[in-house]
């Protein structure tokens, strides 16, 4: 039988810096662990903290031009936690360092589904959220000022995903090509991307500043759905066939491929995209949040499956650790607190 364990929802309220400061009281003891965690990979390739933290600051000048707003919630998620400012914005470079010092990044395997693909047309989107086992996650509400409202997985408060009151929500998958561009963070850029008002604006922003690292898709209650693959100067939208959009770790996109690295740090990506399109054909016109649930606690191909489990054979193994299901017209999120196989997914509205 699976466990129905909930998430503490963080509510966070006022002022930027009155945000962040809530946050971190809320989420003190994640937020350590998580800083502790970073730092003692970084330390196994001989990186001190003073070395990643120094490394983490280089990104602060463009980071300070792009979302002011973001610095104010950090400063005070800095005092909510009581460390430094450094070291909370180290956590949000983590992304980029972990590419940095390791090579390696986070596997995922994600769709968004609407119209003739989805039981009565409705839209639904959703992964898995694969990472370094006992990585935590957080539940953050925020109330913003101007009446806008955001439900945030937070991983390690580092990389967020997001569902939000202009009734759109975000998926992420790594993709690591060769020409990869540190620019401004994954975890720095996100939050702007996902405080804008509706979908396009969106996606917009991300065509600006989205580095290579990783994919995006975006779907909104109306039932649009758009993607983006890019390198270190250069982007590609994609478009949903058939009403879907299925990803996992490697570029779709031919003229990104032969920079893609997929095959050397996450082969078993090939395997879970045409798994999960295998899986959507097969309930092609009738996707619910049930069979949503079914294809993303799929084992086929254990332990690197789509539900992912650790691979004692891999240096670095990951697993997943957080798996969630959106749907837009509901401002529902389904999330659950580990494996699908293993958790329910438990409802929260935004």
């Amino acid at each position: 039988m699976k466990s129905a364990k909930e998430f503490k929802v963080i509510e966070c309220k006022g002022t930027p810096y009155e945000i962040g400061r809530q946050w971190g009281e809320g989420c003190r003891e994640n937020i350590l662990k998580s800083l502790e965690m970073r730092l003692s990979m970084m330390n196994l390739y001989r990186a001190s903290k003073e070395d990643v933290i120094a490394n983490a600051i280089k990104f602060f000048p463009k980071v300070n031009d792009f979302d002011p707003y973001l610095i104010e919630i950090l400063k005070g998620q800095a005092d909510g936690v009581g460390i430094s400012f450094e070291e909370v914005f180290t956590l949000r470079c983590i992304s980029e360092l972990t590419f940095y010092y390791f090579k390696i990044v986070n596997f995922c395997t994600s769709f968004a589904a609407t119209g003739k693909a989805t039981q009565g047309g409705k839209t639904l989107l959703g992964q898995t959220i694969d990472w370094f086992p006992e990585t935590p996650i957080d539940l953050i509400k925020i109330h913003h000022s101007d009446g806008f409202v955001q439900l945030i997985l937070s991983l390690g408060n580092f990389v967020e995903y997001t569902f939000n009151s202009a009734g759109y929500g975000m998926c992420i998958n790594a993709t690591i090509g060769q020409k990869y561009s540190f620019n401004i963070p994954l975890g720095c850029y996100l939050p702007k991307v996902m405080r804008q008002k509706n979908i396009n604006s969106a996606m917009e922003l991300l065509k600006q500043v989205a580095n290579g690292l990783v994919y995006y898709h975006l779907a909104d209650s109306k039932g649009k759905l758009l993607g983006i693959e890019s390198s270190s100067n250069s982007f590609e939208i994609i478009f949903p066939e058939r009403d879907m959009l299925l990803h996992s770790n490697h570029y779709l996109t031919e003229r990104f491929k032969e920079g893609d690295t997929a095959s050397e740090f996450t082969p078993d990506s090939y395997y879970r995209l045409e798994r999960i399109r295998s899986l959507s054909n097969k309930h092609f016109g009738n996707i619910n949040l049930e069979t949503a649930k079914e294809i993303l606690a799929d084992h086929d191909n254990y332990p690197n499956s789509i539900c992912h489990h650790v691979d004692k054979t891999k240096q670095y193994p990951s697993e997943t650790i957080s798996s969630f299901i959106m749907i837009p017209e509901e401002g529902t999120i389904y999330i659950t607190f580990g494996n699908p196989c293993e958790y329910e997914y438990i409802p929260y509205k935004i």
